[in-house]
Order: C-alpha cells, then sequence, then structure tokens
C-alpha cells in the first residue's frame, strides 16, 4: 500500500447534492451540471463526494449511470460534512485547509474551468468558457437577470416539470420561453464587423444563385445542385465552430479580401447575426449550465407533449448546434445523457412570432415588478405625506459614541491600510469600525457564531476574529478576489476562528448568532436582514446605496404595514433616490434632506423588522463625519412591538 507524503497538497474537495425522488436517490440538476463540466474539461483535480440525507443510497444503482465512470466518488451523509459546507447550499468546494469554501452553482463552476486551466495551461478550450471578458456568470443572481435565469429559473423549471410532466395545467414555464425569446434576438459580439459583411456577401451570393436556378426552371433545366455549406443561416455556426479549434481571435480564415462595395456598406446596414449559442456565437459556461436542463426538458416533451415542441423553435436549434461542439458528445455519453438527433424531432415548422408572443406575455407581470421607475419632482411631497400619516424619521442616542478599539497596539494586518487606501479613508474606515464592532462586542456572548455578510476584504470580520476569540466568525462574500485579500490577512494574524465563503450571501444556511455587515448595497442589506431574521439572529448593519433599492423577486417595496399604507412603491423609490444625497460636497440643506430620507427608508426597514419580534434601534454613526452612510440598524430578536408602537413624533 503507497503511504501518502504528509507534506503533498491534499486535493480540494468537491461536494454534489444527491437527492430523493420516489424514495429512490436522484441526481438533481444542478449536480448534473457540474459533473457535466467535470467530464467536459476531464478534470481530476477535485476529491468529488456525493451528498445524501439517506443513510443506504450506497447500495442503490440510480444515480450511478449518470457519474463519469473517470472520476473516483465517494458518498458522505450529510451530518458528517464540514462545518462550512453544512452551512451552504450545494454544490460547493472546500479548500485543502478546511476554511475556504466556494458555494452555489456559478461559483464552484468557474472554480473548476480556473483549477482546470491551471492543470493544463493548453486548454483554451475550457478558458474560453469564461467569455471574452472571463465574466461569464459572474454577476450574482440577485443583481444579474441573466445569471438569475440560467443558475436558478431554469433549472428549478426543469425540475418542476420532471415532478409532473403530464400535468396538462402546467403550461411551457415562463423561463424557457423567456429564453427562446433571448435566442431570437440580434448577437453583438466583438468585432463582429468581418463576420457581417462576410454574412452580407454569402446573402449576395445565394440571391444570384437563386435567380439562376428560376431561369434555369423557366427553361426546363433540371436545376438539382449540392447545397452550399457556407449558406447565409449557416455562417455564425461556422464562425463558432471555428473559434473552438484556433487559439487566436479570428472566427474566419479568408485571404481574400472583400469587394469594394461590400467594404463600402455601412455597419448600420449590415446583416444581423443569429445566436449559434446561449450568449451568442461563442460556446460559453452558460451553454454548459444549460444543456442538462434542456436535455432533460426536450425528451420530458418528446414522451409526454411532443406538440409543444413547435413552440421552442429556436431553443431545439440550439439544443442541436450544442451537439457540435467538441467534447460535448463525448462528455454527454460520460453522464449518461442520450443527446437526441435532428431525426429525433418529428414537429411541423417552427412558428418563431407565436413563440416570442408566448415569451412576452409569460414576462408581463416581472417587468411589471422591474421596470424603471422614472422621477418627477423632489422629495418635499412624500416627506409631507408621511408626517401628515405622523411617520418622521427617528434616530436613537448611540450607546456609547466615544468608544474605540486601541488601534496603535493592534496588529498591523488587523488596520483597514492594506492596499491603495488613503490615510484619510483608512481613519474613516477605523472609525466606522469603531461603531459596528462596538455593538457586536456588546451583544456577542462565547461560542457564538458571528457572519459578516458583503465581507469584501474583511475589514469588520478580521477585527471581530482578532477582538473576540471566543467566538466563530465567518466571512462571506461573492468577490473571490476581495476574499482572497481578507484570508491572507487572517494567516498573517494566525488567525484559527475564522472561516471564509466565497457565495452570493442567501446560499448560506448555517445558524448563526449576529450577522453584520456595513455598507451593504440597495437591496443587499434587506437581504442580510431577512437572513438574520430567519436565523433568529441579532443584526447590525449600515446600509449604503439607498438609490439601489429596487423591487426583485424576493422583495417589495416599502416593507413594512404603515409605510405601504401610506406610500406607492414610486414614492418609496423617490425617498431611496434622495437618500443618496448625502455626499460631503453638496450643500448642507440639501445633505439634511438626504440624511432624513435615509432615516425614514430604515425606518421602514426597522418596522418590518419588528413585526419579527425584534427590537431595532436606527442610529448614526459616530462620528457622523465618519462616513456619508452614517445610519446603523441594531435589530435584537424577542424584545420589540410591533412596527405600528415604534416611537414617531
Amino acid at each position: 500500500m503507497t503511504q501518502t507524503d504528509p507534506h503533498q497538497e491534499q486535493p480540494e474537495c468537491l461536494y454534489l447534492e444527491l437527492s430523493s425522488q420516489n424514495e429512490q436517490p436522484s441526481v438533481p440538476l444542478h449536480t448534473s451540471i457540474s459533473l457535466f463540466l467535470l467530464s467536459y474539461c476531464e478534470c481530476t483535480s477535485f476529491k468529488v463526494f456525493l451528498v445524501s440525507a439517506k443513510p443506504d443510497t450506497q447500495s442503490s444503482q440510480s444515480w450511478k449511470s449518470q457519474v463519469p465512470t473517470s472520476l473516483a466518488v465517494s458518498m458522505v451523509h450529510v451530518k458528517d460534512l464540514p462545518v462550512l459546507v453544512r452551512g451552504c447550499r450545494l454544490p460547493a468546494v472546500l479548500d485543502e485547509t478546511g476554511r475556504y469554501c466556494r458555494a452555489g452553482l456559478a461559483v464552484v463552476l468557474r472554480h473548476i474551468i480556473d483549477r482546470t486551466c491551471e492543470a493544463d495551461p493548453r486548454r483554451k478550450d475550457a478558458a474560453s468558457l469564461l467569455g471574452f471578458k472571463k465574466t461569464c456568470l459572474k454577476a450574482c443572481a440577485e443583481v444579474s437577470q441573466w445569471t438569475r435565469l440560467c443558475e436558478l429559473s431554469i433549472p428549478s423549471a426543469v425540475e418542476a416539470h420532471l415532478r409532473q410532466p403530464t400535468n396538462p395545467s402546467l403550461h411551457l414555464p415562463s423561463a424557457l420561453l423567456n429564453l427562446e425569446k433571448t435566442l431570437g434576438e440580434p448577437v453583438k459580439v466583438h468585432n463582429d464587423d468581418k463576420i457581417r459583411r462576410q454574412k452580407l456577401k454569402q446573402q449576395q451570393k445565394n440571391h444570384q444563385k437563386k435567380i439562376s436556378q428560376d431561369l434555369q426552371e423557366d427553361q426546363g433545366t433540371d436545376v438539382t445542385q449540392p447545397q452550399d455549406s457556407q449558406s447565409a443561416n449557416g455562417l455564425e455556426l461556422q464562425a463558432a465552430l471555428a473559434k473552438l479549434y484556433v487559439d487566436s481571435g479570428a472566427v474566419l480564415s479568408t485571404t481574400i479580401r472583400e469587394s469594394s462595395d461590400i467594404r463600402k456598406v455601412k455597419t448600420t446596414e449590415l446583416p444581423q447575426l443569429e445566436h449559434v449559442f446561449a450568449e451568442g456565437l461563442y460556446f460559453t459556461l452558460t451553454d454548459v449550465v444549460l444543456l442538462p436542463c434542456i436535455h432533460q426538458y426536450l425528451s420530458s416533451l418528446q414522451s409526454h407533449n411532443a406538440s409543444a415542441l413547435s413552440q421552442l423553435p429556436l431553443l431545439l436549434r440550439w439544443y442541436l448546434q450544442v451537439q457540435e461542439v467538441p467534447g460535448v458528445p463525448r462528455a454527454a455519453q460520460a453522464c449518461g445523457m442520450p443527446l437526441s438527433t435532428r431525426k429525433s424531432f418529428t414537429t411541423g415548422p417552427p412558428t418563431i412570432a407565436e413563440t416570442q408572443q408566448s415569451s412576452q406575455a409569460n414576462q408581463e407581470s416581472l417587468e411589471m415588478t422591474m421596470k424603471e421607475v422614472h422621477f418627477v419632482g423632489g422629495p418635499r411631497p412624500t416627506m409631507t405625506k408621511l408626517k401628515e400619516s405622523g411617520i418622521e424619521a427617528v434616530f436613537s442616542p448611540h450607546p456609547c459614541p466615544s468608544w474605540t478599539l486601541p488601534w496603535d497596539s493592534l496588529p498591523e494586518a488587523v488596520n483597514p491600510t492594506e492596499g491603495k487606501m488613503s490615510d484619510v479613508r483608512a481613519a474613516r474606515k477605523r472609525q466606522q469600525l469603531n461603531n459596528l464592532v462596538a455593538m457586536v462586542t456588546e451583544l456577542a456572548r462565547p461560542g457564538d457564531t458571528v457572519v459578516d455578510f458583503c465581507s469584501g476584504g474583511g475589514h469588520v470580520g478580521i477585527v471581530l476574529a482578532h477582538t473576540l476569540p471566543d467566538c466563530q466568525v465567518i466571512l462571506i462574500e461573492n468577490k473571490e478576489e476581495s476574499l482572497v485579500r481578507g484570508k491572507v490577512r487572517s494567516a498573517e494574524l494566525g488567525l484559527t476562528n475564522i472561516g471564509f465563503i466565497q457565495a452570493n450571501l442567501d446560499y448560506f444556511t448555517g445558524p448563526f448568532h449576529i450577522g453584520v455587515a456595513l455598507h451593504a448595497c440597495g437591496v443587499a442589506t434587506d437581504m442580510v436582514v431577512e437572513q438574520c431574521i430567519q436565523a433568529g439572529a441579532t443584526f447590525v448593519v449600515s446600509p449604503c446605496c439607498y438609490g439601489f433599492v429596487q423591487n426583485t423577486l424576493k422583495f417589495t417595496f416599502p416593507r413594512s404595514k404603515r409605510f405601504l399604507e401610506t406610500l406607492s412603491y414610486k414614492e418609496h423609490m423617490i425617498l431611496c433616490r434622495f437618500a443618496d444625497q448625502t455626499a460631503v460636497q453638496l450643500p448642507s440643506e440639501r445633505r439634511l434632506i438626504g440624511k432624513q430620507c435615509m432615516g425614514l427608508v430604515d425606518l421602514d426597514r426597522s418596522w418590518a423588522a419588528e413585526t419579527h419580534g425584534y427590537s431595532v434601534r436606527v442610529m448614526t454613526m459616530e462620528p457622523d463625519s465618519c462616513s456619508p452612510k452614517n445610519n446603523m440598524l441594531v435589530g435584537v430578536a424577542g424584545g420589540g412591538a410591533g412596527g405600528d408602537n415604534y416611537a414617531t413624533q
């Protein structure tokens, strides 16, 4: 038996979920997608675990055909997961230290690609999955409708369909119709003029050929000719596939310069490019995410409702074109996905107009919710309306306005001076930290878990971990670059009571006692408060970017009953917009109105929390010059009256 070198770096651990369907273990779509990418990239950089809540999963064979034989997979029960992983939605990756966890589908898939390219820099095909600027599915689902559609909405819609494939009351999911609509929109890619001019040239060539054929038909001549492999409709596919075989940015290899009449055509008059893949011409991570979903959905429709395929012509074309990508058929076969060929589909001619009409109808309610609000006038009428209803901004006194950390005696890595932060900004950041740390140290008890949401580089979390050695501190941040900086700083300090989770904040599902967030932007503040309410945890938050607050799929504004009875959504957005008018460069009167608007928005937030049994204080950080966004909300579970009883003046 070969002994393992104790100094050899252990592989990262990838945890994938096994769910249960009809008392049998099954592979959910997020797991199928992860396995498909591992197979496509031929990635062996991870120790893979399948996580089950049932103890007898190992004996079942139902899921094994969907796991590539090239992967060494182990089983683990959910109760035996490492603490950080147990507190996250799967899939998740835990590094070799056990203190840095990546969670959520998009984050994990991007990490698999990074590890593939590190192991074999020649894998340009894997690197290209991240897109032109390496940003494919990088934006979190809460702020990016596209990420939300691909990462959450489509997998959820397909799994809901698979649970009841024969239910006649189920219409085509709006998420699928939204994707169908997107596939029908014109494509814009970097430096696309060359392809569009070649498309124009091919269209002209086909037009001349059609005229010639018509003349021959009139003369009774046999016009049977071989199909041109470079038809106008197929030029996008040719360009897309060419990209997969070259390292350069060129998409079409041609040494023949276009004729002068083609070169003189204005860009605005060139034909539009059509989608080949989900994001345009090039195969990306988005296509990897969608393929297992669309494969299972189309296969189900073929079996139970084949006529519905005619409403998804572009999706069907995409599905067939993805199979042209080198490596896709191999990876699909390894994952037990028998891809259907063109001959397998027996639908009639596609009706794109009907598809777009259905998509528009299904998206109508979402667009009404997410549509941009146009502002007219200032905040005074709204503030007067609230005042007439007995609602005004109220700020609680700061319990310890002079409290400060002993910054001069703290280790250098605790100070928020790393990077290019100026001395003036660093001084203000220390003042902000004084306020939040003062509140948390007053409320924390030994053994508590404190979560620093939207942690950035860990300014708050690292100070708390150093100040509260008897507490566990978890930093949650979506941006890898920021979290890595925090990890380096904590290592310099030798902290052992700290963990890092790279994920959207709502992917964290573990128990905790105190949630803290310094300048969580826009609706992120509301998400943090909601996370704390669900966990029954205390919250200490300082909101920011009030102007970014808007209705989402999870939240609608105003939040509290009294505000909702008094203000419309548009009026609430006026408050949010002017709550951002607190910069030091502005006139003092304008800043005062901005501060009052901040107080009203946060009063609405506090009343909403109090309906869940919280006692909430809205206060100003000291000194108030530490930040233009100097509000701080402190909420404690179990001590509050409802919003209607909150003191107003």
